[in-house]
């Protein structure tokens, strides 16, 4: 078979084996098992070892067991609910097969009176008796049982033998396919062909073997081909060319030197590679990642003065209009008076939405505010030279892609997040940008303290708060939602908005899930201006909101949550040059699991530590927003366990590049880990 018709066999549907009709496939779909490919991930989770038969007076309880035994008598009861039951012995004891829901005509067929058969299945004790609950095999052919045989944890309606059937045929008919990896590479896994890693991956005996040279091969091939995608989306943006901005350092130096602080070794360095790709003739297309208080903001707003000097537009979109209405006011604030800025809001009404969208399309506006709204088809720029946009992780690959066509060959894209995540992660993630990141904090940013309160001492936290009140601070009290019970987590808002009322009366207001969007915006402003002391709300207030004025914190139920979900929302405080304090309150008996992660989070300010450290506890499919990010499809590989497969990975990609390689290679790779549709053409 030639090299593609291959790949062609292990794309292709279920159908084409023997015994899998409509029903299976439709059955196997619904747990996204698509083709023949599709099932090679869907792994043995245990195996009985069936060579091995027991006498009915040695079996071990609990234990999967296979026996040889001579079915005495039937017991079919006619109360409804009731298992059938058939009484089998061998020459050492008795053993009851029980079924629950089968029917009297099949029990008879597979367990005939007074002929030898051997079953198997968990051997469970009832009123001193053995006994096996719906036998997982049974054969009058003994030789056709003693084997070892794997145990799928089974997609409903198919049974265990219909898995096996389908394993075992693909395995057999599985084809040989080119080598895609380097020699070097290949010397790492001990030369073992894609081929001979499926087929010893699904041996029994090779369960759970994540450290064998055949599972760390297959999980490098997943790793390697999204940085494939990755590099090939890289190498197309970069191959626009563009009209390169010209960079006025004194205009950009005087701005930084009116700012009422100096910027950091961090941000300086960001600022300096966004220059850079600014003033290149390629496309920028780069991720300004950093901690929550890091300062992004003025970095992006430094790059959009730079671009507007250069005689070019900039769109700057946020995910909400508070905190697209924050970046605003402070390009107002610190952008010389001559610049034209505008806000796009789905509030502005039609006449000045209208005169906005003329001035764009005429480069009367220099720089423009807003969220999604501004990419609407009607919105159109003259000169678009950049487009920031903030809280990006809610985009995938694909829209990035659309996003940087949108823009056009001259438009440079700045993206930035305040989701700290470790590097495996950034890597596989962001790969298809270029990275800048800023972990320092500001040096006016007090660290922010940590504490942790059991429920009970609620009274404790009353008189500190009392006190910061005197002291004119302001207070974010978030009883965070709780998948499971929302209704139970929306009236327990309610209650602690109602206690915290009758202690501080006109002092407290309330945010939930059903506050419409114009009253949230409403109540937030409010409390931005000092008009209540405290906010009690069940959503994770935004990221990036500065709120100067509030200086705690308590978060309720804080053992439900994630590190990265504490540290995103301990940042809502320690913007102002304040000590800042948070309180993570609990119920009693907290997890051995709760108690690491609430003493991680009191040890540390930095969240690329405090992220690290949650994927380590939880896996990394839990890590803020990231369950939509495509990395979630990784069928074997973990940024945790595997982080040394990445590291090669990027080291090979690196390689590639800059030989400047032919992948055509790598083509059955894309193809058969579906990266490609980013990038049908490549193959």
């Amino acid at each position: 078979m030639h090299n593609q018709s291959n790949y062609k066999f292990l794309l292709s549907d279920l159908t084409n084996l023997k015994g899998v009709g409509s029903k299976t496939v439709k059955l196997l779909k619904k747990k996204n098992i698509n083709n023949i490919f599709d099932i090679l991930w869907k792994l043995p989770k245990s195996y009985t070892d069936r060579s091995f038969s027991s006498e009915i007076k040695n079996l071990k309880i609990g234990e999967n067991q296979t026996v040889t035994v001579v079915p005495k008598k039937y017991n079919f009861p006619r109360v409804r609910n009731l298992p059938n039951r058939v009484a089998c012995i061998d020459k050492t004891g008795q053993l009851d097969c029980v079924f629950f829901n089968s029917y009297e005509g099949y029990i008879k067929k597979i367990l005939p009176l007074g002929k030898e058969i051997t079953i198997s299945g968990k051997i469970g004790r009832f009123r001193d008796k053995y006994q096996i609950t719906n036998p997982k095999y049974v054969s009058e052919d003994s030789s056709l049982i003693k084997q070892k045989h794997n145990t799928y944890s089974l997609t409903e309606g198919i049974s265990e033998k219909v898995y096996n059937n389908i394993i075992s045929q693909i395995i057999e008919k599985l084809p040989i396919l080119d080598e895609w990896h380097s020699k070097d590479v290949l010397k790492k896994f001990d030369n073992i062909s894609w081929n001979d890693s499926i087929k010893e991956l699904h041996k029994p005996e090779n369960i759970r073997s994540f450290k064998k040279n055949f599972y760390q091969r297959l999980a490098f091939d997943e790793i390697f081909s999204t940085f494939l995608v990755n590099s090939e989306i890289r190498r197309k943006i970069k191959k626009n060319k563009k009209k390169s901005k010209v960079i006025n350092f004194k205009k950009q130096n005087s701005l930084i030197d009116n700012l009422n602080f100096t910027l950091t070794k961090d941000q300086l360095k960001s600022l300096n590679e966004i220059n850079y790709d600014l003033s290149s003739s390629s496309k920028m297309f780069r991720l300004l990642q950093g901690d929550v208080g890091s300062g992004k903001t003025i970095i992006s707003l430094l790059s959009a003065y730079n671009t507007i000097n250069s005689g070019f537009q900039v769109a700057v979109m946020a995910p909400t209009e508070i905190l697209a209405r924050q970046h605003y006011n402070l390009a107002k604030k610190i952008f010389p008076k001559n610049l034209n800025i505008r806000f796009i809001s789905g509030k502005s009404n039609y006449k000045e939405k209208k005169d906005i969208l003329h001035d764009l399309s005429i480069q009367k506006v220099d720089i423009v505010f807003g969220t999604h709204a501004i990419f609407q088809k009607k919105v159109s720029f003259k000169k678009l030279g950049l487009i920031i946009i903030d809280e990006q992780h809610k985009f995938g690959v694909g829209q990035r892609k659309k996003l940087s066509d949108k823009g056009g060959n001259d438009c440079d894209i700045l993206l930035m997040t305040a989701t700290p995540i470790p590097r495996t992660l950034t890597m596989t993630v962001f790969g298809d940008m270029d990275l800048s990141i800023i972990r320092e904090k500001p040096s006016l940013r007090k660290p922010i303290v940590t504490y942790s309160k059991i429920e009970s001492k609620i009274d404790e936290i009353i008189k500190f708060i009392k006190k910061e009140i005197i002291l004119g601070n302001q207070i974010f009290w978030v009883c965070p939602l709780i998948e499971e019970s929302k209704k139970i987590d929306h009236s327990s808002a309610i209650k602690k908005f109602e206690y915290l009322k009758k202690i501080f009366p006109n002092e407290v207001s309330l945010l939930h899930g059903k506050t419409s969007l114009e009253e949230k915006d409403l109540i937030l402003n409010n409390f931005l201006n000092n008009k209540f002391k405290i906010l009690v709300s069940t959503t994770i207030i935004e990221v990036g909101i500065d709120f100067p004025n509030a200086n705690v914190i308590i978060i309720e139920n804080a053992n439900k949550f994630g590190l990265s979900q504490l540290h995103q929302l301990r940042g809502r405080v320690g913007r102002g040059s304040k000590a800042s304090t948070c309180i993570l309150m609990f119920k009693s008996n907290l997890s051995e699991n709760a108690k690491k992660r609430i003493n991680i989070l009191k040890k540390n300010n930095d969240g690329f530590v405090v992220s690290e450290e949650d994927m380590k506890i939880r896996g990394y499919g839990d890590i803020l927003g990231f369950k939509q990010s495509g990395i979630k499809n990784f069928k074997l590989a973990d940024p945790i366990h595997n982080k040394d497969l990445f590291v090669l990975a990027e080291k090979e990609m690196k390689r590639i590049e800059k030989s400047n390689e032919n992948i055509a290679r790598f083509k059955p790779l894309i193809k058969l880990y579906d990266r490609a549709d980013v990038i049908n053409d490549i193959v």
